[in-house]
């Protein structure tokens, strides 16, 4: 009787194991908490809004500050192979735009990484607000990307992942990029809302 009771509990176990799914985030200093306590980051609140709405994923942050596109486009196939993710998140250009690297040429890094990851996952496309300084021309084309790679490759988008805390000193750091640890929610519930959508049916209690 002993034994049957602990083979139901041991497959139980595993289908429990078996249907955890992986979400893979893809970033750079904003996703990689840089200025902020990590446990306050909103990757981190992210893993605690899964568990408290029942669902089974576990988070990959494999955000690094400072990478731009290519390397992102370069490294992102690896992971994919390694985590099998459902779902793959991307926020990534804004180093690209600080260094002033053409629009074009960001836009192909991320076209590519958009279609290597969305052969197997959900993926949500995160764009990025630059600051004033770098000429209408180039923030008009900058800018345009993110909707169009949505577009095009059919994903899912958050147009900008500092759209409601960019330009509140309130809610960023003083270097104007970087969100503070009060803005943290708030970007985590602009990303909840764009994110629920591809993350399938929560767990039933």
């Amino acid at each position: 009787m002993f034994k049957k009771i602990l083979f139901v509990i041991i497959a139980l176990f595993a289908v429990s194991v078996a249907s955890g799914k992986t979400l893979l985030i893809v970033g750079d200093s904003i996703s990689a908490g840089y200025g902020v306590d990590i446990s306050k980051g909103w990757v981190k609140l992210l893993e605690q809004r899964l568990k408290d709405k029942h669902y089974d994923y576990e988070v990959i942050n494999a955000s690094i500050s400072g990478d731009v596109t290519s390397n992102g486009a370069a490294r992102l196939p690896a992971l994919l192979e390694k985590y099998h993710p459902a779902v793959v998140i991307i926020e990534m250009g804004g180093n690209d735009g600080l260094r002033g690297t053409s629009p074009k040429l960001i836009q192909q890094n991320l076209t590519q990484m958009v279609q290597q990851a969305k052969q197997h996952s959900n993926v949500l496309l995160i764009g990025i607000q630059l600051p004033p300084n770098y000429g209408e021309q180039y923030l008009s084309r900058f800018t345009a990307m993110y909707p169009a790679i949505a577009n095009e490759q059919q994903v899912a988008l958050l147009d900008s992942i500092v759209k409601n805390t960019g330009g509140n000193p309130d809610l960023m750091q003083s270097d104007g990029v970087h969100p503070n640890e009060k803005g943290q929610p708030i970007i985590l519930n602009d990303i909840w809302e764009k994110l629920v959508p591809l993350l399938g049916k929560p767990n039933k209690l």
